[in-house]
């Protein structure tokens, strides 16, 4: 029945015009193919019918539009966007052609430190695990312990642990822990996982909007005020240098009210010169939202009905407002 009835529900719940309320969906990475060591990460497959669902059931606008028609009130019945966080390189070759199929914009937040070859700390982490030899990984110089590997269950386990012992590390002893592990290892990690310079601008020509996600993907917690600045205003300055125009769209890393980024931090997303940034605390966007800290809901669902019931409950949900002013 919901399958039915989607359209109508999500028109009910998103009337548009001054009752309008925007959902931003957000995805990371999008496969070619299943991978055991990212269980939750969308296929090509997957990622197809969820966007016959959005294409379906939303008017789908790009990002600076929706925006602007949110400050003026004016937002279609069924408003939706869809977004794309660290700036992957499948973003481009595997979801990019399913998009295009049906007819639908997005935009790509880019961590510009990992362009041309770059590796996030977490996929060193998740490749290092992925390719290391023998029964187990020993990390217990590094403090991390020692973790089994003999089968996909326990690599992905010890990626899970891993993961979490270093995300909330200082940004510099984290990225210095990841290195030391890979040295351990002697892992020989992928340099093609990010986008090229070019990929950016091939992007960009087939409409797909480009923001900004800092240059190295830091907690904004974790780090000095100064530090943020310079991360704000490099990778708009960098993303800007490469397509010719203004960045005005930004995306926080991680991206957790009061736990990864705080009010001060909007404060500076706009005084860098950004018009919005979105958040990823769950909800729909209203009129009364925080331009500054938009929310946006990650929908890995593989089932159908199960997708469409929880966009309509992400509708539904009240949004967080924490003003920045």
């Amino acid at each position: 029945m919901i399958n039915t009835f989607f359209p109508l529900l999500t028109t009910l719940l998103s009337p548009g015009g001054r009752r309008g309320r925007l959902t931003i969906v957000m995805y990371h990475r999008v496969l070619d193919r299943p991978d055991s060591l990212a269980p939750f990460t969308p296929t090509a497959q997957i990622f197809d019918w969820h966007m016959e669902t959005l294409a379906n059931g939303f008017n789908v606008l790009p990002l600076s539009e929706a925006i602007d028609r949110l400050i003026k009130r004016s937002l279609p019945p069924r408003a939706a966007c869809i977004t794309f966080d660290d700036g992957y390189r499948d973003n481009f070759t595997v979801a990019s052609p399913v998009m295009q199929r049906y007819g639908l914009p997005a935009t790509i937040f880019v961590a510009t430190g990992f362009l041309d070859g770059g590796l996030m700390w977490n996929d060193s982490v998740i490749e290092t695990v992925r390719h290391a030899p023998g029964a187990s990984i020993d990390a217990s110089s590094l403090g991390l312990g020692v973790h089994p590997i003999t089968s996909d269950a326990e690599r992905l386990q010890a990626i899970h642990t891993l993961i979490n012992q270093l995300k909330y590390l200082p940004f510099a002893d984290r990225l210095a822990h990841v290195n030391e592990l890979s040295a351990i290892i002697g892992a020989s990690l992928p340099a093609d996982l990010m986008l090229s310079t070019a990929d950016v601008i091939a992007a960009r020509r087939i409409n797909i909007e480009i923001g900004a996600h800092t240059v190295n993907h830091p907690i904004l917690t974790q780090i000095s005020d100064s530090q943020t600045r310079i991360e704000l205003a490099e990778s708009k300055a960098t993303l800007e240098s490469i397509l010719k125009e203004k960045i005005n769209l930004f995306a926080y890393p991680n991206g957790r009210p009061d736990l990864d980024y705080a009010v001060r931090h909007a404060k500076m997303v706009k005084e860098a010169g950004f018009k919005m940034a979105v958040s990823t605390a769950s909800g729909a966007a209203s009129a009364e939202s925080d331009l500054f800290q938009l929310p946006r809901y990650a929908p890995w669902d593989k089932l159908k009905s199960r997708l469409q019931l929880r966009l309509l409950q992400n509708i539904w949900r009240p949004a967080p407002n924490p003003a920045y002013s």
